[in-house]
């Protein structure tokens, strides 16, 4: 959108509309006097919470002259609009900050900041309240419109693994990632394929760009897109989660079935394995990695990716482990029909992962790839680690907004 310098002045001109704001930013010594900062807040969360559009700031909006923003304080003006859509906007909102060079009619040159502020995946709310962009102006969201809002936001993010990632190209999809997925029925033209596998579609703008799943399962820094798509591991030397006492800790990121490798991979490295003679060496470990196997699967495929800030995490205890998983339980299931019926959040990252080749070395397991839509996970995980431990899994509902599971450590015969 106002790619060309040609275009920019054209829509300076034409003035303010329902995907353009104009803003002069004054400043009293070093500090912005204008304008203020909750204004600024309310104006980018309309923008978000009804179209794409750019926020130029440097323009007047009532005379149109491009007034241009002091070379040094271009740094300033920068960090005051990251500090608004950090701490004033909930959730922050994910925005793309752009310094701009325009040379006027006369010869002369003024540079201002250009604020790129796609449409996002969230209701936005800012100092002001819920506001939405009717033309070129902003106006609080009545509360049956917010409802309607959140409404078709909970309907669009039933399909979140197949909308558009704001900010993202097709450029940022790893050739080698997406290959993998390709059959001998698969369209020869890789745009074809890459739109018949969902992993790139149209946004707003009609333009290309990749999708949630494609950025999960074909580009290689996922989190940098989907800020929370990541895990993260910690183990403990004991029973209390302190920070004093990590014995290992890791970020684990990269595509899902990368994620899910390493996460199994970080838990069979850190928990203990008894052995005893009997008469023959028999050993045990504290945990079935068949079943930790699935209990990562379900979390990643399962877990809602609309949830800001909050990531997957697994902590390994002397006497259990505990992995999170950001999200209610999908549908109308319920903790106590988890290993009875069959629901699935995101259906194109379970189909993609049914299509990726087994990974992790967990005994038992008869699985040829990672994911199966068979239902058997959850039935697995309690059987397998209750055999172990002789205590069944707890899963537990914590404020409707995340799932967690608690899978007990068999405990050496010499602790028992």
């Amino acid at each position: 959108m106002f790619d060309e310098t040609g275009s920019i002045f054209k829509h300076i001109v034409l003035g303010e509309d329902s995907v353009l704001e104009l803003k002069n930013i004054e400043f009293k010594g070093i500090r912005i006097s204008g304008p203020h900062r909750n204004s600024m807040a309310d104006e980018l969360a309309a923008m978000a919470n009804s179209h794409s559009g750019v926020v130029l700031l440097g323009v007047d909006d009532k005379s149109k002259e491009i007034c241009g923003i002091p070379e040094d304080k271009l740094d300033t003006v920068e960090a005051w609009l990251r500090e608004i859509a950090n701490d004033l906007i909930d959730p922050p909102l994910d925005c793309v900050i752009l310094k701009q060079s325009l040379v006027l009619r006369d010869g002369s040159e003024r540079v201002i900041i250009r604020v790129n502020v796609p449409r996002s995946l969230f209701v936005h709310r800012s100092p002001g309240g819920y506001f939405q962009r009717i033309g070129s102006s902003k106006r609080q969201m009545k509360p049956e419109v917010l409802a309607r809002k959140f409404q078709q936001r909970s309907q669009v993010l039933g399909r979140l693994d197949e909308q558009t990632v704001p900010r993202s190209h097709i450029d940022d999809l790893h050739p080698p990632l997406w290959n993998r997925f390709r059959t001998v029925l698969s369209p020869i033209d890789d745009q074809e394929f890459l739109k018949k596998m969902k992993l790139i579609s149209f946004d707003d703008e009609e333009r290309l760009c990749p999708t949630v799943s494609g950025i999960l399962m074909a580009c290689e820094t996922p989190e940098s897109y989907l800020s929370s798509a990541f895990i993260q591991a910690v183990c403990y030397r004991g029973k209390e989660r302190n920070a004093s006492s990590q014995l290992d800790a890791k970020d684990i990121s990269g595509p899902l079935d990368q994620q899910i490798r390493e996460a199994c991979k970080f838990v069979e490295r850190n928990m203990r394995v008894f052995a005893v003679k009997a008469p023959n060496r028999i050993e045990t470990p504290q945990f079935s990695m068949n079943a930790v196997f699935e209990a990562v699967v379900n979390a990643v495929v399962h877990r809602d990716y609309s949830i800001y800030g909050s990531k997957i995490r697994i902590h390994i205890f002397s006497d259990r482990l505990e992995i999170f998983s950001p999200g209610d339980i999908p549908n109308t299931m319920t903790i106590d029909s988890l290993s009875q019926r069959q629901s699935v959040r995101n259906e194109l990252l379970s189909s993609l992962l049914a299509r990726c080749p087994m990974n992790v070395n967990a005994a038992n397991s008869q699985r040829s790839y990672i994911m199966d839509k068979r239902g058997e996970g959850v039935p697995i995980i309690l059987t397998e680690s209750e055999e172990l431990s002789g205590i069944r899994p707890v899963y537990q509902l914590i404020d409707n907004a995340e799932l967690k599971l608690t899978i007990f450590a068999a405990q050496s015969p010499h602790q028992e």
